[in-house]
């Protein structure tokens, strides 16, 4: 394996400090909207993760793709990095400045820009979070579906090619994103897609884009696929008696062809952390937390199905949620699971990994990892989206204690290479980032992370977007 026990997460030396004269042009155009003091700057240079960097020297925040342009424009002139920021809610560093510069905030770039009901896209500003949008087309019958659980801005969901909790059923970023308005390393500005359904036409670069970790430019502007808000929508809860036996059950729902737009796994830590936090009185076991959506008599059905197949691996007492008051109080629960599982460690960093196998060989997976989770002596939780094969297994550390960071990483190596050695990725849906640079060298060999840089080469020559992601140069 090629990725080594601890990551290694950045070289000091290749810090580029900011010019004065950049400095000065940036205060110049931006007024108080471009800072130096360095609050701001270590809010910027910390996201999720557990990987500590220094922090950028200059924050902006844009309100417009030209003001994006005119701050990558200065960057290309005096070579100095840009790291696009949105919320910050990133797990694998990939937001930190390893090699300093200017932390590019598109938070203020929170417009929706067209509406088009009626072909089911809309266009908004990359700084516009995921919970913003479906508020705001919410009266049109439709919503966007990909849900991080993080309030996550969409150019930072476009950038990581995020998914969630309904990738099951609609898809990842990946194919929900149709067009872009990108800021090229030069400071050109381009367009990618369009608002029809499909294209042949030349090479796909918003593919090319989405899951970049704006390492190839900045998305500034997104044009994405929308749905019909279904007619009915019913969610329920399912204990089980131990992970595997609900890991089986994921395995048979999806087996089947039961169009289940939800299918989460909680394991008992996980379901402990979210009970104190929220206060709830949920069953300390494995826990299934299942949403389906389409007309009344198809949601029985399913419902139905699901409740047979839960049964034959031991399922019992579910719990029903059909209004949507009863729905948010079960989502909410699951989407908190990772800030209630740190509560449950006061000062702890978590040392996450979020691998995905096919669903044929997640039992395996997931088995394997538990058992090497409990002999570690680390306290960890699991949280899965595993009706697509993908689990995310987080370790709580104590940030003094070197060994535990040092164990922690090592049981993170092992549940990688598991996932490799079954056909799957070391990243389902969190990205590569810092953390995972190693990894992907192993997934996908040699060759093929060469052809990755010479795309990065071609595009961004002085190496400005976002250095120090995914590969090194």
């Amino acid at each position: 394996m090629n990725a080594p026990l601890s990551p290694i997460l950045f070289d000091v030396d290749a810090r580029r400090p900011v010019p004065p004269a950049m400095v000065a042009a940036l205060k110049a155009r931006f007024g108080e909207r471009c800072s130096t003091a360095r609050a701001v700057c270590e809010q910027h240079g910390r996201d999720e993760s557990p990987i500590d960097v220094p922090p950028p020297e200059v924050v902006v925040y844009c309100e417009s793709t030209e003001e994006v342009a005119a701050v990558v424009q200065l960057a290309h002139e005096h070579a100095v990095p840009v790291i696009p920021y949105g919320v910050g809610s990133s797990l694998e560093g990939h937001l930190l400045a390893v090699q300093g510069g200017v932390s590019i905030d598109l938070s203020r770039m929170n417009q929706l820009l067209r509406v088009n009901a009626e072909d089911l896209t809309v266009t908004v500003q990359a700084g516009v979070t995921r919970m913003q949008l479906n508020r705001e087309i919410k009266d049109t019958g439709l919503f966007f579906p990909i849900d991080p659980g993080a309030d996550a801005t969409i150019g930072g969901m476009c950038a990581t090619r995020a998914s969630g909790t309904n990738a099951v059923r609609y898809g990842t970023m990946r194919e929900n994103v149709l067009g872009l308005t990108v800021v090229t390393a030069s400071g050109e500005v381009i367009r990618t897609g369009t608002r029809a359904r499909k294209s042949s036409a030349g090479y796909d670069l918003t593919r090319l884009f989405v899951g970049s970790e704006g390492t190839l430019g900045v998305m500034t502007e997104v044009t994405l696929r929308l749905y019909p808000l279904p007619e009915a929508v019913s969610a329920a809860i399912c204990f089980f008696p131990t992970i595997d036996a609900a890991v089986q059950t994921t395995i048979s729902i999806i087996q089947m062809g039961v169009p289940i737009a939800r299918c989460e796994l909680l394991d008992p830590n996980a379901v402990r952390a979210v009970n104190r936090h929220d206060k709830l009185t949920l069953r300390e076991a494995p826990m299934l937390l299942m949403e389906f959506h389409g007309s009344e008599a198809g949601v029985a059905e399913q419902a139905a199905t699901v409740q047979d197949i839960a049964r034959e691996y031991g399922g019992e007492d579910f719990e029903w949620a059909r209004t949507p008051e009863e729905r948010t109080r079960l989502w909410t629960a699951r989407h908190h699971a990772y800030l209630a599982a740190l509560q449950m460690r006061p000062g702890c960093r978590a040392v996450t990994s979020d691998t995905c196998v096919p669903i044929s060989r997640l039992a395996e997976s997931i088995n394997e990892s538990v058992k090497e989770a409990e002999g570690a002596g680390l306290p960890y939780f699991i949280v899965g989206h595993v009706g697509d094969g993908n689990f995310h297994l987080a370790y709580l550390i104590d940030p003094n204690l070197p060994e535990e960071r040092e164990t922690a990483e090592r049981l993170n190596l092992q549940m990688v290479e598991r996932a490799l050695r079954l056909e799957g990725t070391c990243s389902g849906e969190h990205g590569v980032g810092l953390h995972k640079m190693g990894f992907l060298v192993t997934e996908a060999g040699d060759g093929a992370v060469e052809m990755m840089r010479t795309l990065k080469r071609a595009l961004d020559p002085r190496n400005i977007m976002n250095p120090g992601k995914i590969f090194t140069l």
